[in-house]
């Protein structure tokens, strides 16, 4: 049998579960996830490799009204996963209807040629009433047409099996890219420092997460095996360091702890690791803020 291998783009508003799917279909955690928004900040390759096969699928930034410059160069980053791809994913949130950033992705996505294979993904199909099952996929349906329909839940993984099995049939037959034992093409710290965030996104209230960027400052490995990270947390004004500090201390212990628990998982040996708070005023609209942090919007 002929392998098969291609580049398959992930691509949904904000919280639609993108990471989530592709961390249960890699059957292991190469995204940072959480309840909130724009968790998802920069185009990550996360590899499957099997026999004969290889999907590269291409986790992107969930496209969104902006309202700052990250958010321009977010919704950049999405579109520009779209080039070149052998496949591409439209993956919604069946369990409420079509909303305007929805609207926004399928005029884009009708804009690229049809002789692109294209797949619909309904997900969280666990949280849809069997009565309203039919009339959600036909709403999401008639916004992208010619596109192969799929429903899954990715948190319960139901639905995956059927998903790759239909993915494979459209990837064209060539050897694969990437070496077997790859996974992703982010580099440990990078991911250690979306997992801090993760980490803020899951401790801290509303506001406050959306303001915050991380950055590491140092990544070693020591001779005992453990690897020491230091990493600092930024934030937009100074009422906000006081939140991620938290009272005594406590508000940052706590995320430090959660942080450090998803590295070691991923990472598999032990960490320890500092992390510190600094102010950078409104680093989301400073273009020098966003390319010292990476996020740097192409002209």
């Amino acid at each position: 049998m002929n392998s098969r291998s291609g580049f398959v783009a992930v691509i949904g508003r904000p919280n639609v579960g993108k990471s989530t799917l592709i961390n249960a279909l890699l059957g292991q955690k190469v995204a940072a996830v959480s309840p909130r928004p724009q968790t998802t900040r920069r185009r990550q390759l996360g590899i499957l490799t099997v026999e004969n096969l290889q999907i590269v699928f291409v986790d992107t930034p969930g496209i969104h009204n902006p309202r700052h410059k990250l958010g321009e160069f977010l919704n950049q980053e999405a579109e520009e996963a779209l080039e070149g791809v052998d496949v591409i994913l439209w993956l919604v949130d069946a369990s409420v209807e079509p909303t305007e950033e929805d609207a926004r992705i399928a005029s884009l996505l009708n804009g690229i040629s049809p002789q692109t294979p294209r797949m619909l993904i309904l997900n969280k199909m666990d949280l849809v009433k069997p009565d309203e099952e039919s009339a959600r996929a036909e709403a999401y349906s008639k916004m992208w047409s010619q596109a192969q329909v799929q429903k899954v839940s990715a948190v319960k993984r139901i639905g995956l099996g059927q998903l790759l099995e239909a993915l494979t049939n459209l990837l064209p037959e060539r050897p694969p890219e990437f070496p077997e034992e790859q996974i992703t093409d982010v580099y440990e710290k990078d991911i250690a420092a979306d997992l801090v965030r993760e980490a803020c996104l899951f401790k801290l209230r509303d506001e406050v997460p959306h303001g915050l960027a991380v950055r590491i400052d140092e990544f070693k490995e020591r001779e005992n095996g453990m690897a020491y990270i230091a990493a600092t947390i930024f934030v937009e004004r100074e009422s906000q360091k006081g939140i991620v500090i938290g009272e005594g201390g406590k508000m940052l212990k706590a995320i430090g702890s959660a942080a450090r628990k998803e590295i070691e998982e991923m990472g598999g040996r032990r960490v320890f690791l500092e992390l510190r708070v600094k102010v950078e005023k409104d680093w989301r609209d400073n273009e020098n803020a966003l390319k010292k942090f990476g996020y740097v919007k192409k002209k």
